[in-house]
């Protein structure tokens, strides 16, 4: 039987970064991914924020991972020259019970080590942002925007560079625990070999992947919930240039419907959050009125007949509707009996963002494995 040294389930950002870190290191490293080539789910369908770190709770791996992530991406693109733009973010109090949140906002980014963050008043933003409603606005300077197809190729390469082998079109449907580690099992093939590691890193599937492994996710409070986030162009040219948040939702069920503008500088809004039971990304076209209403909240002189279905994503949650924002699970499984086996499960947003942070903590965790 065939045999690697490290296997990694799923060719989305965080698995490709991941491979891209740990085969500067180490050998026979194989990535898996049931689609046709790198990306094809949440990876690909989501805002392409660089976010900041300021949402996220104090001591969370969300927040420090976030905060870490977006310094390595700024280095990454400007290194070698993947496309980005560095815009700025304005997120909105419109009322003046918002303002407070704000402040809320501001102190948490002096826990999390968010760096540069400050609150401008009513005439300050109108000066930057003329077309927007404002009481106060909390400005973060280092937010930007990233061709995240641009980012997964360069890890992808940077892999395959160094000796990664890619398996596209191949879905894992079993995984055997051995005593020196695992047989993976490959569904279009019948096929399957052995690996000292396995790493789970198949975002949507990646409750069903753990429980392939033998791990119970009802115990370990793995299940996922699927929330889908909705997307409206805007067929007018932009009236901000930079992005617009309002003041987040309790508990970041979502960030609300915000702007967003991409590398062409075409202007979106979104996503909303809608929990649903089956994948689908299908984009309701009579969401138009709601989008156009929580728009008009942060931005003035919006046209609703611009408003135009665009895309949606799903976010691979840990937390269901109205309960607590779990942080990522980024877990070696020996304490389940499953040394070598790694679980990435919750890796929502700001999984792009911190992907490179996350992989240079899997690299530790695997440097501890091996030696």
């Amino acid at each position: 039987m065939e045999k690697v040294d490290i296997t990694i389930i799923g060719a989305g950002v965080v698995g490709l970064a991941i491979a891209a870190e740990l085969s500067q290191k180490f050998k026979n490293i194989t990535v898996i991914e049931k689609h046709k080539t790198f990306g094809q789910e949440t990876s690909s369908r989501n805002s392409e924020v660089i976010h900041s770190g300021i949402y996220y709770p104090e001591g969370s791996l969300k927040a420090a991972l976030c905060v870490e992530g977006a310094e390595h991406l700024y280095e990454i693109y400007e290194q070698f020259s993947i496309p980005h733009k560095k815009t700025g973010k304005l997120i909105i109090a419109s009322e003046q019970s918002e303002i407070k949140a704000l402040e809320a906002l501001l102190e948490k980014k002096k826990k999390n080590g968010v760096k540069d963050l400050v609150i401008l008043q009513k005439n300050d933003v109108s000066k930057i942002e003329p077309n927007t409603l404002s009481l106060a606005a909390l400005y973060s300077p280092n937010t930007g925007i990233i061709d995240s197809h641009s980012l997964m190729k360069f890890f992808s390469d940077s892999a395959a560079d160094n000796g990664v082998l890619f398996a596209f079109n191949s879905e894992v449907n079993r995984i055997d625990k051995k005593n020196d580690g695992f047989v993976v099992w490959i569904k279009q093939e019948d096929y399957h070999f052995e690996s000292n590691v396995v790493i789970n890193c198949a975002g949507l599937y990646s409750d069903y992947i753990a429980g392939l492994s033998g791990i119970d996710i009802g115990e370990n409070d793995y299940r996922l919930k699927f929330c889908k986030g909705s997307y409206f162009s805007y067929s007018k040219p932009s009236p901000v240039r930079m992005l617009i948040y309002p003041v987040p939702q309790e508990e970041i069920v979502g960030l609300g419907v915000h702007a967003t503008l991409d590398l062409a500088n075409r202007l979106r809004f979104g996503p909303d959050a809608e929990h649903v039971e089956v994948i689908d990304y299908k984009v309701d076209a009579g969401k138009k009125e709601s989008f156009y209403k929580g728009a008009s909240k942060i931005i003035s002189g919006l046209d609703i007949d611009s408003f135009l279905p665009d895309m949606a994503g799903i976010r691979p949650k840990l937390q269901g509707p109205r309960e607590k924002t779990r942080d990522f699970v980024i877990r070696d499984e020996s304490g389940n009996g499953m040394p070598g086996f790694i679980n990435l499960i919750g890796i929502e947003s700001p999984g792009l963002t911190a992907s490179p942070s996350i992989a240079k903590m899997v690299g530790g965790m695997i440097t501890r494995l091996m030696n």
